[in-house]
């Protein structure tokens, strides 16, 4: 593996999903894969699961870790190709790329769409040019449209609580919540249970389609009561809409997930974290026999480490033949 910034990059989700099980009995099994390296985590956005399960992943296989809040210590970046750089921007994406490039063996970057700019938020401009002018791999820690480390984690969960010999029915429910927020772990979601071969239902009030590319194959509905009523899991996330793109259009509180909803006792439930509780899920659902909130949770530990033993094992085969890579030794 060079990258990891989709489900593309996986090869087989179910296979890497198995592996990160596999991690989770035995944590300690590639605890020498990743001496002498370095994994660089560059934040542009607030992290709270991702930045501590990816740092407990990478001491897991022996590697140093550094973090940076670009937010907040770094300099503002320029992404625009042949720029003035007479404004705010004092440093550009390529120099600081391959300047961090040369401190690190693989970098994670987090940035967050500016729910603004449909087009430039889809275009994925931060996290695409840092790695064209990086000469190491790139794993993404949630871009603007996808959080494949959060999907590859809710993956291991899915495949742990379900043990039939037919594939599980997934939902994906639309939740009110008092913020805009992005689209991305609704859309890495889909992509990945699609590509896991799952039946996906989701369910959405009027505008708050995702973009088909992430969609295609899944049933769509409008209506919450009918999508979760034989589900065997059901991810609850809220996410902004799609036109007006980035906008808050329902907060109908009958869109909360509540016990009422819900004939089938049961049905699994899924968060990502952090949830707003009484507004996107209610308490009882939260603390019931069939959350799962907090075994995604602990599941982002082995999805992360199952994507650098994946990353490493790509920078130790490159290593045996000339490469960007041995540019740096």
């Amino acid at each position: 593996m060079k990258q990891f910034l989709s489900v593309a990059d996986a090869g087989d989700p179910s296979a890497l999903a198995h592996l990160a099980r596999q991690l989770k009995a035995a944590p300690w099994v590639h605890a020498s894969l990743g001496q002498r390296k370095t994994l660089g985590l560059l934040f542009l956005n607030p992290s709270l699961r991702t930045r501590m399960s990816t740092q407990k992943a990478a001491r897991h296989l022996g590697m140093d870790v550094m973090v940076m809040n670009m937010d907040q210590e770094g300099w503002r970046l320029e992404t625009q190709d042949g720029a003035v750089m007479d404004g705010d921007k004092a440093e550009h994406i390529a120099d600081a790329a391959a300047v961090i490039a040369q401190y690190c063996d693989i970098v994670g970057i987090r940035a967050f769409p500016g729910l603004q700019d449909r087009a430039a938020d889809y275009a994925e401009t931060f996290i695409r040019q840092f790695q064209r002018y990086s000469s190491v791999p790139v794993l993404s820690l949630e871009s603007a449209t996808r959080h494949p480390l959060q999907s590859l984690a809710d993956l291991v969960t899915v495949q742990e609580h379900w043990h039939a010999p037919q594939a599980p029915k997934v939902v994906l429910a639309w939740a009110p919540h008092p913020r805009a927020l992005p689209q991305a772990v609704a859309n890495s979601f889909a992509e990945w249970m699609l590509a896991a071969g799952y039946p996906l239902t989701i369910a959405h009030p009027q505008g708050y389609a995702l973009d088909p590319q992430f969609t295609t194959g899944a049933q769509i509905t409008h209506h919450l009561r009918e999508a979760v009523a034989d589900a065997d899991f059901v991810y609850i996330k809220s996410w902004s809409a799609w036109e007006p793109y980035g906008q808050v259009l329902c907060r109908d509180t009958g869109w909360m997930l509540t016990e009422a909803h819900l004939p089938k006792a049961s049905t699994r439930i899924m968060h990502c974290l952090p949830v707003r509780r009484g507004v996107e899920l209610s308490h009882e659902l939260l603390e019931g026999p069939h959350a799962l909130v907090q075994a995604q949770a602990g599941n982002r530990v082995w999805a992360a480490q199952a994507i650098l033993v994946r990353l490493l094992e790509g920078l130790t085969n490159e290593s045996t033949s000339p490469s960007v890579y041995s540019a740096k030794l």
